[in-house]
């Protein structure tokens, strides 16, 4: 006799965790405007002391001004669409396009002093410490949690047994070591993997290449590919189908009888970094590497090269954020572009390095002449007043990319109009701007999104060119 059947009972489903309560301070809303829409199904609370904080900061002209003007416009449009009241939280869904389905909610009511005993309850940071103290209090089931991108305000709160985070919305990558290379190193047997069925012929005096094989799907348009050995092979990636991809050999920049403006490329990357630069079908081109690697010397040679020689372009503009390493020297005199002039070392330096060739002939006045001809040809620029302006037929160089935020470096680039080159460069391990890390910073985003774009290019330079006494020192201190 067969046993009863036995009855299947649906396995009981875990009750859902309470939605998280994120306090915000105001650095995180200054930093990033559209902030309390980046939490997605948990709830944001914004203390009385943050809208503070961001009207004193609303009044003038920088971005921090501007970015307190957006939050409060953006708080304004919230709190308008609200008909009964604000107490039980203002529902975001609507608003924010569904981005986040959370609630905001605003300090409606005084809260007592709970800090311990030394803590000034004047200061801004401890009030707003309070206010998570006391959330904690009167949401024990829930996990309060302070957003800062205050590292000390973060230490503060966790030494008081409280949770706090850091704003990672805003970071492209997690590790800086997955950034984009520009370039990859093939395998020993690809051709053995990828032979089978290959094409070759010959493209305007470069050999190009179609074949077919398991590494095609994970190579990205105008990527590097090198093979080195007794027969060294280097190529673009031209396009990539499916399992099938087609490159081409490079234009050999090492070889004198193809140097720029008087200079050859002294490695790989640098021979790279050329055959971008100097291809009018990319617009965007952008540079990584330490100090001495190369990136401004090449980009001043390509450009002078396609400005002066080939007149791709009409004149080439330079710009860079100007921020200080030690004191700041006060105001400066004089006109916009003598005003730059102090922060333009680096092109001079540069200058004085292409100006020495005297492959241009006539000797001291011949020099003198093509000297004063490059310098009527190239311009220094503020970022201050590049909001609003178009450059055409413009090789733009950003100096010093690292320390630009990604809305920075976004209204820089959309400012080209037809026939621009844009060339952004940096180290991103030189940041001096406050609450800006190598995964936040505008260079790194730039070269993330634009990976794999047909009309852009990335080169992370490995080799500093400069000197032994600078490669040693960028090596142990």
């Amino acid at each position: 006799m067969s046993p009863p059947p036995v009855a299947k009972t649906k396995p009981k489903k875990r009750p859902a965790a309470p939605a998280k309560l994120f306090v915000l301070d105001t650095n995180v809303l200054l930093h990033d405007p559209t902030s309390v829409y980046r939490f997605e199904e948990h709830d944001v609370f914004l203390p009385m002391k943050t809208l503070e904080e961001l009207d004193n900061n609303k009044k003038g002209l920088s971005d921090v001004a501007r970015n307190a003007r957006q939050v409060t416009r953006t708080l304004d449009e919230i709190v308008g669409s609200q008909d009964d009241g604000i107490q039980n939280g203002i529902p975001l869904a609507g608003l924010s396009r569904a981005l986040a389905t959370g609630r905001l909610l605003l300090q409606t009511e005084a809260i007592a002093d709970e800090l311990p005993a030394g803590l000034p309850a004047t200061q801004s940071d401890n009030q707003i410490l309070a206010v998570v103290i006391h959330l904690q209090g009167q949401h024990p089931a829930r996990r309060v949690i302070l957003v800062s991108k205050d590292i000390n305000m973060r230490i503060k709160a966790r030494a008081l047994g409280l949770e706090a985070q850091d704003y990672f919305n805003d970071q492209v990558l997690e590790d800086i070591d997955l950034l984009y290379s520009g370039a990859r190193e093939l395998p020993d047997d690809f051709w053995s993997r990828h032979g089978q069925g290959m094409e070759s012929w010959k493209h305007e005096s470069r050999m190009a290449y179609r074949v077919t094989g398991p590494l095609c799907p994970k190579l990205l348009v105008n990527e590097f590919l090198y093979q080195e050995g007794g027969q060294p092979f280097h190529a673009i990636v031209r396009d990539v189908s499916g399992k099938t991809a087609r490159f081409e050999t490079l234009i050999d920049y090492t070889h004198p009888k193809n140097s720029v403006w008087g200079i050859t490329a002294r490695n790989r990357e640098q021979n790279f970094a050329l055959n971008l630069l100097l291809d009018p079908e990319i617009d965007f081109v952008s540079l990584l590497g330490q100090a001495g690697t190369g990136k401004t010397l090449l980009t001043l040679a390509a450009g002078l090269t396609q400005v002066l020689d080939e007149q791709r372009y009409s004149e080439i503009i330079m710009t860079r954020v100007t921020v200080p390493v030690g004191e700041d020297i006060g105001f400066l005199p004089g006109s916009e572009e003598e005003k730059m002039g102090p922060w333009m070392g680096a092109l001079e330096d540069n200058l004085e390095v292409l100006n020495a060739s005297d492959s241009h002939g006539g000797g001291e006045w011949g020099r003198a002449a093509a000297q004063d001809l490059i310098r009527s040809r190239i311009k220094i620029k503020s970022l201050n007043f590049m909001r609003g302006r178009t450059f055409l037929n413009k090789y733009l160089i950003i100096d010093e990319a690292q320390n630009l935020t990604p809305k920075q470096m976004k209204t820089l680039i959309t400012r080209a109009g037809p026939g621009a080159k844009v060339v952004c460069m940096g180290n991103i391990a030189q940041i001096d701007t406050p609450y800006l890390t190598e995964g936040s910073s505008g260079l790194t985003c730039v070269v993330d999104r634009f990976k794999g774009w047909a009309h852009s290019g990335h080169v992370t330079l490995q080799r500093g060119e400069r000197s032994r006494l600078a490669d040693y020192a960028a090596e142990v201190l």
